[in-house]
């Protein structure tokens, strides 16, 4: 028997004595325990669909903007709208916030940043700050020259990168300016741990998230969840969804809105966003990726500077040099988050680093490689239906070759999750696709699936942002001859129209677990979302990639 066979029943030994991870935690018999966690080496599995609950509303209206979870709690000059990131390396992590009044009008005069200082002050004993970072500080203006329309600069952001951190370790900190009396109150955060044989606690996953009450549901059920770091695969504030001049929030802006001259956001609804993610993002980091909603096009067609502006990544630490794309490490997870918004192209930048990223990843003190990016190229919901097939033509190969774990997507606001995959056909060494957008934003749940009959999109249909068109017919298979399955594909696992959260629980160099919660279950005990352990295949997959570096 050779080494691979043997390595692979040891696998199923092992999953077969997993417990679950919530009768782990609690002692107590539960509908997890009683059952078996399936794993990916059960796959491929039959697709199962389920419906939208018949008991629950598609969406919500957004919160109002004077809302007590929107409302400032601090005035002038004290910090607001305080969020932690990750940092390329466990030992540093960047810490942001925000001081001073935005401003919205018609003549609108932006901050000088440097009036008031970038400061955290921070050590392992609370109250006690031996250290002392300083960072930098910018401001960004949303322009429209157009009657009617306001203008807007926000108050003035700061970022600081702390750095020599001890891993796995809590940290206490204030930031602000101390020379203006003017220090947050303190928080707390742990640093996540080294590579190696170590890895984070529990890693939560949203996307699409906005600000109604669908949007709460999910933060307060993730928060009880408990995670070490939170990545947001795109689609934040929803700010795009107004007028300039505020007032309500519209599912379709084109519909509610058919006159407007450009499209238009309402600034202030990012402020909000900031305020109602402060209590999680000020002790646990965030990682995220641009979204179509962060596009923002304003005067001389710039775009996404409130995202630019507002989030601190490691951009220039993995060599990047643009926060469009970038990479870092959790532990024994390398995350690579991917732009779908700027060039994709074999022959751009982001693919360039993209390769050299890959390369210089050490199997063996990283054993994990996740990516992120905002649209799915795996989708079998009728909206966005192959809408970015010409990133996934660029790029499914390298990351591939390569043995990338999993993905995780959003912008389809529902649930899904793939078998293993790799162009459109059924592969042991595929990455696990997870569709991840539906974290309650105003634009609703999706609940028609491109193989319902009569909802798959013409080829005219759901034209991206950005990139060309490459909508294909396909040439084998069960689909063959037809721009959509007539059932479920056999790459969809399991699909769901529900809004939530997924938590990611790696547990060693081979095995991790992956739960879906939705909002639902956080009142509802008889029913469950989706849990598998995902396994990793090495011995099997790295010899068939020939992709095997001296780091692998």
């Amino acid at each position: 028997m050779d080494s691979p066979t043997i390595a692979l029943l040891l696998l199923l030994a092992f999953a077969a004595s997993l417990p679950s991870t919530e009768a782990a935690a609690s002692g107590r018999p539960s509908e997890m325990a009683a059952r078996r966690v399936p794993t990916t080496l059960d796959g491929p599995f039959r697709p199962v669909t389920r419906r939208l609950d018949p008991s629950l509303r598609r969406g919500s209206d957004d919160l109002p903007i004077d809302h007590p979870r929107l409302a400032r709690k601090v005035r002038p000059p004290f910090p607001e709208q305080i969020a932690l990131a990750a940092s390329y390396s466990p030992s540093s992590i960047w810490v942001s916030w925000i001081t001073g009044d935005a401003q919205i009008g018609t003549n609108v005069t932006p901050a000088d940043p440097s009036t008031v200082a970038s400061e955290v002050w921070y050590g392992e004993e609370s109250g006690k700050y031996s250290f002392l970072e300083r960072g930098t500080a910018t401001v960004y203006s949303q322009l429209y020259p157009f009657k009617g329309l306001l203008n807007y600069t926000s108050g003035v952001i700061h970022h600081v990168r702390l750095q020599g951190l001890k891993t796995a370790t809590r940290y206490y900190y204030k930031c602000g300016d101390s020379s203006l009396m003017a220090l947050s109150k303190e928080h707390s955060f742990v640093t996540l741990p080294t590579c190696g044989p170590r890895y984070p606690h529990r890693i939560a996953v949203i996307g699409d998230l906005g600000l109604t009450s669908n949007s709460t549901s999910t933060i307060d059920h993730l928060s009880k969840n408990d995670p070490s770091m939170i990545l947001m695969v795109g689609d934040l504030s929803y700010a795009n969804q107004y007028l300039t001049t505020g007032g309500k929030g519209a599912p379709c802006f084109s519909c509610a809105f058919p006159d407007a001259p450009i499209r238009e956001t309402y600034q202030p609804r990012w402020d909000a966003w900031g305020r109602f993610m402060e209590p999680v993002l000020s002790k646990i980091p965030m990682m995220v990726i641009e979204g179509n909603h962060e596009i923002e096009p304003q005067v001389d067609g710039l775009t996404f500077k409130s995202y630019l502006a507002r989030f601190a990544v490691p951009s220039q630490e993995c060599g990047s040099n643009s926060n469009f794309y970038y990479s870092f490490n959790a532990g024994g997870v390398h995350f690579i988050m991917l732009g779908a918004y700027v060039d994709y192209n074999m022959t751009g930048a982001q693919y360039a680093w993209l390769r050299t990223d890959l390369h210089h990843v050490n199997r063996q003190v990283t054993p994990w490689v996740v990516a992120a990016w905002h649209p799915p190229w795996y989708n079998s919901y009728s909206s966005h239906y192959q809408e970015f097939e010409c990133m996934r033509q660029e790029m499914e190969g390298l990351l591939y070759d390569y043995g990338v774990d999993i993905v995780f997507s959003g912008h389809v606001h529902a649930y899904e999750r793939m078998n293993r995959v790799f162009n459109y056909a059924l592969d042991p060494c595929g990455p696990v696709y997870i569709t991840v957008g539906d974290g309650g934003n105003i634009e609703k749940v999706d609940v028609e699936f491109a193989d319902d009959n009569g909802k798959c999109p013409s080829e005219s249909d759901n034209i991206p942002e950005y990139g060309g068109v490459c909508h294909l017919n396909f040439t084998s298979g069960p689909a063959k001859g037809k721009f959509c399955w007539e059932t479920q594909p056999e790459w969809s696992a399991f699909r769901e129209s529900s809004f939530g959260h997924g938590i990611l629980e790696v547990i060693n160099s081979t095995y991790a677990l992956w739960t879906w919660h939705r909002n639902q279950d956080a009142y509802k005990e008889s029913r469950k979302g989706d849990q598998i352990y995902i396994v990793r295949q090495p011995e099997l997959c790295f010899m068939k990639s020939g992709k095997i570096t001296s780091e692998n």
